[in-house]
């Protein structure tokens, strides 16, 4: 069973710092990648990683203040985040997919599998 659990969310303040995890089972995705939320708005991308060399892709909103990466044996991907502002506010949802494309991969359509999201807080 393909399964994304994430974890680390919760409150922080303005420019704090917050680690977010997320545990893949079940396979191993090509492209893994973290998605937003922010109440009465659209999910939106904000960063992925591929599973062979590690290439990265960010938003411009979290670029040079977010990292992604991931432990290919553990099946775990990481999102550091620092910096935070409030804006960064939002649920965080995992995603992941099987294959690979030259393409961007920053839709939500890009994805077929996510996990159930955890909210990060930042206060001002």
């Amino acid at each position: 069973q393909v399964q994304l659990v994430e974890s680390g969310g919760g409150l922080v303040q303005t420019g704090g710092s917050l680690r977010l995890s997320c545990a893949a089972s079940g396979r191993t995705f090509v492209i893994m990648g973290w998605f937003r939320q922010a109440p009465g708005k659209e999910r939106e991308f904000v960063a992925r990683i591929k599973y062979s060399g590690g290439s990265t892709y960010y938003s411009d909103s979290v670029k040079a203040r977010f990292t992604i990466s991931r432990d290919n044996a553990k099946n775990t991907v990481y999102l550091q985040m620092d910096s935070l502002k409030p804006v960064d506010t939002a649920v965080y949802f995992c995603a992941a997919r099987l294959t690979g494309t030259n393409v961007a991969l920053t839709t939500t359509q890009d994805y077929a599998y996510w996990g159930q999201g955890t909210q990060v807080t930042v206060s001002s």
